[in-house]
């Protein structure tokens, strides 16, 4: 995540096979734990009596973390090296997981929480830089191939995992194991990291753009904090004042951006990209796009076991279809890309809304007798359709950024990935709250229609990104 040429250092080897199973275990470790807690959240909520608006703040807090500090991770790993920057960050994420796991209360959840999001932001970008910076040509391929696999296989491990742990109730611990399986694994990995792979850095580093990250910071709180709280507080003045505050953060963010990148240097999202209609147009679909898939898993687990009282095996059993279909899909989307290019993300759009209506009339017509067989079809068909869009969408985005500002644009996408992720877990999980009063069926109907209406929307407008393969 830089604009600059980053070379392996003098005498660096090239990534082992050990080496690169280290790697590919700290790229998972974050997505896993996105998508483990899903499972866990009403069980935390039982044992921790924690309000909707919590159980956001449990999710979304590492989110936020993650994203804000993503480019800044990336930035710290050149210039002091990647191994050094991936070993410090896996071990943070080791000791904040194990805060969460011992936390004795919501409010100490939710700091530990935020704490793992930033400690996964020093780690993740390591992994693709040192792949980057120890391999060349086939080998390269082959190595950037797996790493992309990795996410469809986190969120298949994550959802599986996380039901299979709360069910166990490994030592009458409930929930809390999710989090404590981590630590085993992370002093595994420090130690793997120490022995197998290699040290790089950047031969001309980038600095930490110090005005734009609190600025970006300050715009995500005061935007998400008002959405998450303001419905459980009754809307007090306060909110509406941070809600007042949040167009001006923006303003002050984008202003601060241009003037650091028109004097030379390298802001955290350089404003100079978003003139590149693939990012820009590709941006504005990536948006509604992560908004949209961060909500609905988050409203679904909910429906699953506080709806349908599946329990958090049966939830992660639901699940695990669209996980797996976003795997299969997302590794033959390259193929479809070679044949019919951008109309891949029209494509995934639009199996991804004929999947949200295949749910919204099985709710319909069996709820509330709805078990995992009927929920399967829905589930598995929107997983492929999300398994085409995302992965496209990446390549397209990036297709048209300058290969010196590869680094850069890699940095804005995946920031707003996970922002978006956060706002859809903060606007269709406070749109959930709301309407789950009256009934969890009705509830899921409506963000689910949500959902499929922003979708539709997309994928029209979607017909306008460029092809990726010039």
């Amino acid at each position: 995540m830089t604009t600059t040429t980053t070379l392996t250092a003098a005498g660096t080897r090239s990534l082992s096979r050990a080496g690169l199973g280290t790697v590919l275990l700290g790229a998972a470790l974050a997505p896993i734990d996105m998508f483990i807690v899903n499972v866990a959240l009403p069980t935390i909520d039982a044992d921790l009596h924690a309000s909707t608006a919590t159980l956001q703040w449990i999710v979304a807090g590492y989110g936020i973390a993650f994203a804000l500090l993503l480019v800044v991770g990336g930035r710290l790993g050149d210039a002091f090296g990647r191994r050094r920057l991936f070993v410090a960050g896996l071990s943070a994420f080791t000791v904040t997981s194990l805060a969460c796991g011992i936390a004795p209360g919501v409010t100490t959840l939710v700091i530990a929480r935020v704490a793992q999001g930033a400690a996964a932001a020093m780690m993740v970008p390591q992994a693709l830089s040192i792949i980057q910076a120890t391999t060349t040509g086939e080998h390269r391929a082959r190595t950037l191939g797996y790493y992309g696999a990795t996410g469809g296989i986190a969120m298949v491990v994550g959802q599986l995992l996380g039901g299979v742990l709360v069910t166990a109730n490994v030592a009458g611990e409930g929930w809390r194991p999710i989090f404590l399986v981590n630590v085993p694994i992370g002093i595994l990995g420090v130690l793997l990291a120490m022995r197998t792979l290699p040290e790089t850095r950047a031969t001309d580093p980038i600095g930490i753009d110090r005005a734009g990250t609190p600025l970006l910071g300050l715009a995500l709180l005061t935007l998400l904090i008002p959405l998450m709280e303001g419905r459980a507080l009754g809307w007090p003045v306060w909110c509406w004042v941070l809600i007042g505050v949040f167009p001006f953060a923006v303003a002050a963010f984008v202003a601060v951006e241009r003037r650091l990148e028109a004097r030379g240097g390298v802001p955290l999202l350089p404003m100079s990209l978003l003139s590149t209609p693939a990012m820009r147009r590709g941006l504005g679909i990536a948006a509604p796009f992560f908004t949209g898939f961060g909500g609905f898993l988050f409203v679904y687990a909910l429906t699953l076991q506080d709806g349908l009282h599946l329990g958090p095996l049966g939830s992660g059993l639901a699940l695990t279809p669209m996980a797996v279909a976003f795997l299969v899909a997302s590794l033959l989307s390259s193929r479809l890309v070679a044949r019919i290019g951008h109309r891949v993300v029209v494509l995934g759009l639009s199996v991804q809304l004929l999947g949200l209506l295949t749910l919204v009339a099985t709710v319909l017509v069996a709820w509330p007798h709805v078990n995992v067989a009927d929920l399967a079809p829905g589930t598995l068909i929107t997983g492929a359709g999300q398994g085409l869009v995302a992965p496209t969408m990446f390549r397209v985005i990036l297709s048209r950024v300058p290969a010196g500002s590869a680094g850069a644009g890699s940095g804005v996408l995946t920031t707003t990935q996970q922002t978006f992720l956060a706002l859809g877990v903060a606007t269709l999980g406070t749109l959930f709250a709301t309407l789950s009063v009256s009934g969890y069926g009705n509830a899921l109907v409506t963000v689910t229609l949500v959902q499929a209406a922003m979708t539709a929307l997309v994928a029209v407008a979607a017909r306008r990104l460029p092809d990726p393969r010039g």
